[in-house]
């Protein structure tokens, strides 16, 4: 899968990814991918994603069919780390990182990506990409603690937790031991928030 290390040019993923770019419509209604990403810890030079999990929301509701999950093999992370044990106790078929961020970068395309507290998420994909000799995400991000702050008028460094922005806003907390769990659980935020600022 990864010829194109020792050929030339970019992979195809990739050249496809940069194509919709391209190639987009700008009257086209927007697709929002939300998306989560499960880790071994939270320093983007030493940590690695285990799992990252996606939900679409298109015309103001939630797209079930438009699902994304993957699970990455992190052998050498086995250690004292709850995120990694749970992983492995469920048996859960993995693959290999680039394996998983090629199949990732096909699935959203060129759509605005959502999340809550995204700088981490996003700075670790993109270590991803570098390991593989690729460049930087080049969506659009939305973070659902940056919508809050405006929405509350508040300053830039307060942070609020999802289990917060749940109570906040009233959405269930179902569902939030995964990446895939917590995507659609910020997805139901996202939209609370998305009608409350009057986006489009």
């Amino acid at each position: 899968m990864l010829d194109w290390l020792t050929g030339k040019g970019d992979p195809d993923f990739w050249k496809h990814y940069s194509e919709t770019f391209d190639k987009a419509d700008a009257n086209a209604p927007v697709r929002y991918i939300v998306f989560d990403c499960e880790k071994t810890g939270q320093d983007w030079k030493e940590d690695h994603i285990l799992s990252i999990g996606c939900i679409g929301v298109e015309n103001d509701a939630i797209a079930v069919g438009d699902f994304f999950e993957v699970f990455i093999a992190d052998y050498k992370e086995r250690t004292e780390n709850e995120a990694v044990e749970k992983l492995f106790k469920a048996n859960i078929e993995a693959i290999a990182e680039p394996e998983a961020i090629a199949k990732f970068i096909s699935f959203i395309k060129n759509a605005t990506l959502v999340g809550h507290s995204t700088n981490l998420d996003i700075e670790m994909i993109n270590q991803a990409l570098k390991k593989m000799n690729l460049g930087k995400l080049k969506n659009e991000v939305i973070d659902i603690n940056v919508m809050h702050q405006r929405f509350k008028n508040l300053s830039e460094d307060q942070h609020h937790t999802l289990d917060q922005l749940c109570d906040i806003y009233k959405v269930k907390k179902n569902s939030r031991s995964t990446a895939s769990g917590d995507a659609y659980t910020t997805a139901l935020v996202f939209l609370k928030l998305r009608r409350k600022l009057k986006m489009k």
